[in-house]
């Protein structure tokens, strides 16, 4: 009896570190994600500048990331390769491997479920947890501990954690101390720590973003929530009321691991209001469906490596075709030229009423950073 009182009074001393209202976020974000998967797989080139590019010729290669040692002799992403070697004439280099890169994601994510049900994963090498219930595990710097040294054991992987009451406080916690760091960034700190940030370091502010709203001398944070929203509004439209809102520290979107795999297939689909059987037809169709999934690529910034054709007969019957490819896809064209040639292999001429298109294995574009047009670039002749 004595024992369990013991146990309640230490869990009800657990909970006193958590807000009885509030919510804990923890933004996990791996530090040089490719890099360090590599150095983990071979530990000789720990402590090496070491970059990831697609093509190690030096003409062609474009650094998609780099190690921590090849940061600080200035080598940076998007750089060329040939450039990079100039700053660092040891510089190592190495193609990615996009497949072990998932792998090992798959176990990141895998590692992180072990200390909340609530895991979003961002991208291939973030996530945002929700511990607000976890107070069991201990208090919310005792977790961010625990999973940094978890992933560190485990993967050999070191990782960056902010810790706040709401994701975008997280994220921008997460950004403050590189590699390994943990950050708490509370409310009642975000005029002191996140407003005298330059407005390009804000979370959701890309550099086109920042170049608008430096026209209009916000150069800082602490600029934007001092610009009257009306402004915002009309400069950025709903996004820019959003934003300040941020910047003031208030963000309520919930922790949704759902939105995972919504997000790894994006598609669309029509159902026909009478069948088709014209193959003309169900060509146009698929091409509206590719315009269709274009525009939802873009708006979640992604890009997918395979391609799902569904096709339902008018009986009901329906049917799943996929194909792996070997780049990235996010244009209409591109997504109806293999989704026609698996409408091709595997429509076997009965009427349809249903065609759908999904691309499929999506990652954020910043994720294979600068691949894209890399593929294309590469088989251009030298």
């Amino acid at each position: 009896m004595k024992l369990l009182k013991n146990q309640l009074n230490e869990r009800d001393d657990m909970k006193s570190w958590y807000p009885k209202n509030g919510r804990v976020i923890l933004h996990v974000d791996m530090n040089s994600f490719y890099a360090s998967v590599e150095i983990a797989d071979n530990p000789q080139l720990k402590g090496k500048p070491l970059a990831i590019a697609g093509n190690p010729d030096e003409r062609k290669g474009i650094v998609v990331t780099s190690s921590y040692e090849a940061r600080s002799k200035g080598v940076k992403t998007t750089m060329s390769l040939w450039e990079a070697k100039k700053h660092c004439p040891q510089l190592i280099v190495k193609r990615p491997n996009f497949d072990r890169y998932r792998e090992v994601s798959n176990q990141i994510f895998r590692i992180l479920e072990d200390y909340t049900p609530y895991v979003e994963p961002v991208s291939i090498d973030e996530a945002f947890l929700d511990i607000t219930d976890s107070y069991d595990l201990g208090n919310p710097l005792d977790i961010a501990n625990a999973i940094q040294q978890h992933l560190a054991n485990d993967l050999h992987l070191p990782c960056s954690i902010g810790i706040a009451p709401n994701k975008f406080l997280a994220k921008m916690a997460s950004d403050m101390k590189k590699p390994n760091g943990i950050t708490i960034l509370r409310k009642r700190d975000v005029s002191s720590k996140l407003w005298p940030l330059p407005i390009e370091e804000m979370y959701g502010i890309g550099s086109k973003t920042a170049e608008k709203l430096k026209k209009y001398q916000i150069e800082t944070i602490e600029d934007l929530v001092e610009t009257d929203t009306v402004l915002l509004k009309g400069l950025l439209g709903v996004n820019g009321e959003r934003l300040k809102t941020r910047a003031l520290g208030e963000d309520p979107r919930p922790v949704d691991p759902e939105s995972a795999s919504s997000f790894k297939s994006i598609g669309s689909s029509q159902t026909f209001p009478v069948d088709v059987s014209d193959y003309e037809q169900l060509v146009g169709q698929l091409r509206v469906l590719s315009e269709s999934v274009e525009k939802r690529l873009h708006r979640k910034s992604a890009v997918g490596d395979a391609i799902q054709l569904t096709i339902r007969y008018s009986d009901r019957k329906t049917i799943t075709r996929r194909m792996r490819l070997n780049q990235y896809v996010e244009k209409a064209a591109d997504i109806l030229f293999y989704s026609e040639q698996l409408l091709e292999e595997h429509w076997n001429a009965d009427p349809v009423r249903l065609l759908g298109i999904t691309v499929q294995n999506a990652v954020k574009k910043e994720d294979i950073t600068y691949q894209i047009d890399l593929f294309h670039y590469l088989d251009e002749p030298n």
